[in-house]
């Protein structure tokens, strides 16, 4: 084992160790390291950790943080043999990781790192990630039967699949998906529809911020072995919202959007879509493999933007996108955030302009609901809930009610 900083006459214990081929090939982890645990640190390669975790000399460490790139790919099972035994001795582990695929990654989650940072590591992420593993386990809330799933889930239905996707960052289709969500779950209270928002996004997912709402764990545990899901440990995996809505959030840790693929994300769906009457999916405005799945099975595909320039040049991508790969470009239904009031007529000839150069349709244009919108996303409450009048809030609510009654219709029809 050699330190990766000065010797002293009398060195402290050493907390936490870095795992890689090369530590100098991972500059930005000495300094947090450094930063982070002082000189109270070591340095191993992948052949020294094993045998190291068995000396005494380990017996005072906290954690390890492994740290690997795509070239230590081949040999990703002795990396997570490394891991395993780590665990097996009480250490913690955070696995740092550059440019490595998204099945490398699963299968060292799958072993059993407490944590993964993303490298080059984003400011202070990795003394966040110390300082979650050092925190006691919080006591365990425990129901009155203890082997029941956190929701009961009836298994018995063909959902109607909604995905709403913003073509520009800061469009609002977090905020439509929410809402409509919400509208939907409360449009019937005789018999309210069984309804299910499914966060996403990943990385940076806000629908738990909207609605105020914990991001569990075990939405990490579920996408890491989505194979094994079934029914129950979908229902773990929900958030109640108010016990009107259940959802699905973003993971609390950052992840690759492609660390799921079409087969994982299709499973998702189809359970989702088998226990509730109406799934609607927040998407990520990143196009990614999985993108096309949710696009073919999704019966309504909204698809958010501006009346801008970087909206009209993304439409035109996303466009040229997918009438490249023969996908059903037409089954975006194109709304309109944030629209010219109807006094507006210079505003309403740039809204026609704009459709007619891109060759769409905005089927569905959306009032600027002013500051009260951006205060409710604060607030972790729906429009219902914090401005019930707002006329944003009155056309998300026809649009729930037009959905629904279609989906009504279709019903009956059938």
């Amino acid at each position: 084992m050699t330190s990766t900083t000065s010797q002293q006459a009398d060195p402290g214990p050493i907390l936490a160790c870095t795992i890689s081929r090369d530590v100098q090939n991972f500059d930005l982890l000495i300094e947090d390291m450094e930063s982070i645990l002082g000189e109270s640190w070591g340095d191993l390669g992948f052949e020294e950790a094993l045998p190291f975790l068995s000396q005494p000399d380990a017996q005072n460490l906290e954690f390890v943080a492994m740290a690997i790139d795509s070239i230590d790919e081949e040999n990703v099972t002795r990396l997570g043999e490394i891991i395993s035994g780590a665990k097996g001795r009480g250490v913690k582990v955070v696995l740092i990781a550059e440019d490595v695929t998204p099945a490398s990654l699963h299968q060292l989650l799958r072993c059993g790192a407490d944590e993964f940072v993303p490298y080059p590591l984003p400011d202070g992420e990795l003394a966040a990630a110390v300082e979650r593993m050092r925190a006691p386990p919080s006591a365990p809330v425990v129901a009155a039967d203890p082997d029941a799933p956190a929701v009961k889930l009836k298994g018995d239905g063909d959902g109607v699949l909604i995905a709403v996707q913003g073509l520009a960052g800061g469009v609002g289709a977090s905020t439509l998906a929410v809402n409509l969500a919400v509208e939907l779950a409360t449009i019937d209270k005789a018999k309210a529809p069984r309804v299910c928002l499914v966060d996403m996004g990943l990385q940076f997912g806000s629908v738990a911020t909207y609605l105020d709402l914990p991001r569990r764990d075990a939405v990490m545990e579920m996408l890491t072995d989505i194979d094994s899901m079934d029914g129950d440990s979908f229902a773990q995996a929900l958030a109640n919202f108010e016990d009107i809505l259940q959802v699905f959030t973003s993971p609390p840790d950052v992840l690759p959007l492609d660390m799921i693929g079409p087969a994982e994300v299709q499973k998702l769906l189809d359970t989702a879509r088998e226990h509730f009457d109406y799934v609607v999916v927040d998407m990520p405005s990143t196009i990614v493999q999985w993108t096309e799945t949710v696009l073919n099975e999704a019966q309504v595909y909204f698809a958010v933007v501006e009346l801008d320039m970087r909206s009209a040049q993304n439409t035109l991508r996303l466009k040229r996108a997918l009438q490249a790969e023969d996908l059903p470009f037409d089954k975006l239904r194109f709304a309109l955030n944030r629209a010219p009031k109807f006094t507006d007529l210079q505003g309403k000839s740039r809204v026609k302009r704009m459709a007619e150069s891109l060759g769409i349709k905005l089927d569905l244009q959306f009032s600027d609901g002013g500051k009260v919108i951006q205060q409710a996303c604060d607030h972790g409450l729906p429009l219902a809930s914090h401005a019930a009048k707002n006329p944003l809030r009155k056309e998300i609510t026809k649009l729930a009610e037009s959905l629904h009654a279609i989906g009504n219709s279709d019903a009956e029809a059938a």
